[in-house]
């Protein structure tokens, strides 16, 4: 091989060793080390490679808190974005590459702050010359606040500087506020407040600022009114008044009359008041206001108006009192004025429908018919020549077109309350009413309806009250008298009145009952019952009788009931209603028809002689069972038992040795009694072995199926007589 070419292939191989050393694994970061980020930005942290051609990135902070943000890989670049950065994102950040077996990582530091507004200046008020103002300078959202730093100039002279190096307690966005009291002068006038913020961070100071301009206020003062042509004027000349008022910033003016009541009126709101057609009604006090946002100066000027020398009447008064729905007519006539001219109004420029007819030195306005629109104060201006006068009258509208109406709740009874009512229908205006409510000439109630009026309208209105009539109030009047006062000047108010005759019922009252010979009779004698009571009007009478249900059963409508031959099946509860219209009476009396015992029968089923364990029922029978009284009880020498039985029937089961004796059955009436009595035998049992016979156990069960049977019979005997119908002359005998 030549040796040039030699040489050639040497320098090759050097140039390949050099750029392949040049070209070995490097990785980088941006920004390096360290970076200041503000809360809500976006900030991205980008990792980039050299002389690998498929490097492998991972993210990851030092705490190993989570990222907070998203990566975005790309060749040899990875990027972490941040959006928004937040407290969060303040970490140390490490970027790790690999490729291949090789690994390499960066770090970087990230801080976040908050500086994002200008400062805001606030006053505690306006600025008024020699006053103390409080003065805030508020640096809002800041972090963090432990490295801020507010200065508060007027002009080029520091008012107050302060650092806020207080510690943290947590990451958090704060306000800041410096106070400062200023006390301005004239010499302010025009200078500037400026509030500068400083937030020092590790790389840089960042600073904001807020300037407002000092605007000083002084109170109105020196106050001064001009007048044109003079003070002192006649009916239908004009003046014009002009007001000036020193102050910053420069007062507005208002003009005002003063009125009799104390109070002010107000009349304009321009420096320059002017009058025309004075009347001797504008002669008063007229006050000049100057006012600013600091306070309010005034100055007075009195203008007096000569009176005319023509006069002016108005008819029919300076008050009327007009029906809603009649006309009405106004009328002006005017003395020493050979060719006056006449101009209506009202007050409340109110345009209600009228007709004016004027000739000569009368007016006259007439209103068709009067309306609510139609109340208000009317005003007639007279002009003579130059001068003017005015005259005004005040028309008041009234509705009071019906008697009042007497209602009441119910009708009238005796000692029963009542509720009266009074109504007085259509009233205009009902605050002007008077409603009272006599009984004779006694005053029951007095009402009057004082209530301010929401709106204009006819209203109804009423007085109730409670009232408890007494048969002695029969005959006498309720009368409801309505008053109805309307002007101020009227003599005597508009009256209207009702009347209604008492008429008082009076409901049944004690019930007394008259019973002949006796409540108590012996079967077949005569009986009346005679009911009575007092009442008005006149009562009716019902005579009834109380059955078992507690239903009552009519009998007669007369005074007396009579039962001519009673009977037992008599007795009973007789109840005597007096009825009216305005209620119900009741009185009961029981009525006894008495007889003597009869037909008494002592009996013991199966037998009277009877072995232990049998049962045995001992009954005790009478024929007018209904109207007795059965007492069936066993003889001792110890004294008698008397025994618990069943419609005279008592049951012994089971009997042993000791219920063997006598047995006595007394039947009494209020007439008398009679006695029977058996003599019970128990047997012992003859040995101690268990029998029962069928013709006992037959004997047992008939027996058992017999008394019950006996017991429905006299049951449905009984209910089918109460529940039939009943005739007291016909009436049958009950039976057990």
């Amino acid at each position: 091989m030549p040796e040039k070419m030699v040489t050639i292939l040497g320098a090759s191989t050097v140039l390949w060793i050099l750029f392949a050393a040049s070209q070995a694994f490097k990785l980088d970061i941006s920004p390096q080390d360290k970076t200041m980020a503000q809360i809500g930005d976006i900030l991205s942290l980008t990792c980039s490679t050299t002389g690998c051609e498929t490097p492998s990135f991972s993210w990851r902070t030092q705490m190993d808190s989570p990222l907070h943000g998203r990566v975005r890989t790309e060749g040899s670049k990875s990027v972490l974005i941040m959006d928004a950065v937040s407290f969060e994102n303040e970490h140390s950040y490490l970027c790790t590459a690999t490729c291949g077996s090789k690994k390499l990582e960066r770090g970087i530091q990230v801080d976040v702050y908050s500086f994002p507004k200008d400062p805001e200046i606030q006053l505690s008020g306006p600025l008024e010359v020699g006053k103390p103002v409080m003065v805030k300078c508020l640096v809002p959202d800041v972090y963090p606040s432990d490295r801020l730093e507010v200065d508060l100039f007027k002009g080029d002279h520091l008012l107050k500087t302060q650092m806020f190096l207080e510690a943290m307690e947590k990451k958090s966005l704060v306000t800041k506020t410096m106070e400062v009291t200023l006390t301005p002068d004239i010499e302010d006038t025009g200078k500037a407040l400026i509030c500068k913020a400083k937030l020092h961070t590790d790389s840089e100071t960042k600073e904001r600022e807020t300037v407002e301009e000092l605007q000083l206020y002084t109170s109105p003062r020196n106050t001064v009114i001009s007048v044109y042509p003079s003070r002192s004027l006649r009916e239908g000349d004009t003046v014009m008044m002009t007001c000036s008022s020193e102050g910053l910033p420069a007062p507005e003016i208002f003009w005002s009359k003063k009125l009799d009541n104390g109070n002010q009126q107000l009349l304009s709101g321009n420096a320059t008041l002017t009058l025309i057609g004075m009347r001797m009604e504008d002669s008063g006090i007229y006050v000049c206001e100057g006012v600013n946002l600091i306070g309010r100066d005034t100055a007075e000027v009195e203008l007096i108006v000569q009176e005319k020398r023509f006069t002016v009447d108005i008819f029919p008064g300076p008050w009327v009192s007009a029906k809603i729905g009649e006309s009405v007519i106004l009328k002006c006539v005017v003395d020493d004025c050979d060719s006056p001219t006449f101009s209506w109004r009202t007050q409340t420029d109110n345009s209600p429908v009228w007709e004016v007819r004027s000739e000569g030195a009368k007016s006259e306005l007439i209103i068709e018919y009067a309306s609510f629109e139609d109340e208000d104060t009317y005003l007639v201006t007279v002009t003579c020549a130059r001068r003017k006068l005015e005259k005004r009258i005040h028309v008041e509208v009234y509705s009071f077109p019906k008697d009042p109406e007497i209602e009441m709740s119910g009708l009238l009874v005796h000692g029963r309350p009542v509720i009266v009512n009074c109504t007085v229908p259509d009233v205009y205006p009902f605050n002007h009413l008077e409603i009272e409510l006599l009984k004779g000439e006694t005053t029951l109630m007095n009402k009057s309806f004082g209530e301010e009026m929401s709106i204009k309208s006819l209203e109804t209105k009423s007085l109730e009250m409670t009232f408890i009539p007494t048969t002695e109030d029969t005959g006498k009047d309720l009368v409801c008298r309505a008053k109805l006062h309307s002007g101020e000047l009227e003599s005597e108010p508009k009256q209207r009145q009702s009347t209604q005759t008492l008429y008082v019922n009076d409901a049944p009252r004690e019930i007394t009952i008259w019973v002949s010979p006796s409540p108590i009779v012996e079967e077949g004698s005569p009986v009346n019952l005679t009911c009575s009571s007092d009442g008005f009007p006149t009562l009716k009478i019902l005579w009834s009788r109380q059955l078992s249900n507690e239903e009552l059963q009519p009998l007669s409508e007369d005074t007396t009931l009579t039962l001519m031959s009673a009977k037992p099946e008599d007795s009973g509860i007789y109840v005597c209603e007096g009825i009216s219209q305005m209620g119900t009476s009741k009185k009961s009396v029981e009525l006894v028809i008495q007889d003597s015992p009869k037909d008494i029968q002592l009996t013991a089923f199966p037998s009277e002689s009877v072995k232990e364990g049998d049962t045995v029922i001992i009954s005790c029978t009478c024929g007018n069972v209904p109207e007795t009284w059965i007492i069936l009880k066993k003889k001792a020498k110890t004294g008698d038992m008397v025994l618990k039985s069943v419609d005279g029937a008592y049951t012994i089961l089971k009997a042993q040795l000791q219920d063997a004796g006598v047995y006595e059955c007394e039947s009494k009436t209020e007439v008398g009694s009679q006695l029977r009595s058996l003599t019970l035998d128990v047997k012992g049992r003859e040995n101690t072995k268990s029998h029962f016979s069928p013709e006992l156990l037959a004997l047992y069960c008939a027996s058992s199926l017999i008394i019950p049977a006996i017991g429905m019979i006299i049951y449905f005997a009984r209910k089918a007589n109460m529940k039939g119908s009943y005739s007291l002359v016909e009436a049958q005998k009950s039976k057990v």
